[in-house]
């Protein structure tokens, strides 16, 4: 598939389509299963919490790519330091990295968060007949955004700070993982 004229491939936004269709697909049914499953409203509330905290982590990282500089990473790539050639490769790439972490995965636990939220107000109206579910909802998706908001500000001020010690601890756990599994996804074709 060809590219248009900004150079973002027509491939990649299908692949980005297909992709965060498939990981909300995902994570709903999980998180909607496990909310189901548990019939426990504190338990539910501590999924709730989960959710809401990976998007803010993603959120931070996804940050942290566009902020974080290369040169650092030559120096300790040419030491063969874990980590390094997937932090150089990661930061090149730092507008996919952030529209993979901010857009796609921390806009779908926006989404699931608030699916969530909801879910759980349906459970408290069950188990408390007469409750004013209309207030609940209200006091849920409040909560939910204020919790949300808050703690991207504050990760992407974090991220903006530490941009490369989040980018190196990434790619680390990356390095790490390619290593456990025997494989490269960075490696040039």
């Amino acid at each position: 598939m060809g590219s248009s004229k900004s150079g973002v491939s027509y491939s990649y936004i299908f692949f980005i389509a297909v992709g965060s269709f498939s990981l909300a697909v995902i994570f709903s049914v999980i998180s909607e299963l496990f909310v189901r499953k548990l019939d426990n409203i504190a338990l539910s509330f501590i999924v709730l919490i989960i959710i809401i905290f990976v998007g803010i982590v993603f959120d931070t990282f996804g940050t942290a790519a566009t902020a974080a500089r290369e040169k650092p990473f030559h120096a300790m790539a040419a030491k063969r330091v874990l980590g390094a050639k997937q932090s150089i490769y990661l930061v090149r790439n730092a507008d996919r990295v952030a529209n993979i972490a901010n857009d796609v995965i921390g806009d779908i636990a926006g989404t699931v968060s608030g699916a969530l939220g909801i879910s759980i107000v349906v459970q408290l109206a069950m188990y408390n007949h007469g409750v004013d579910t209309m207030v609940l909802s209200i006091i849920m998706t409040s909560s939910i955004a204020s919790l949300t908001i808050t703690g991207k500000a504050f990760g992407k001020k974090f991220a903006l700070v530490y941009a490369n010690e989040i980018i190196f601890f990434v790619a680390q756990k990356i390095a790490m993982l390619e290593k456990a599994i025997g494989l490269d996804p960075f490696r040039r074709r």
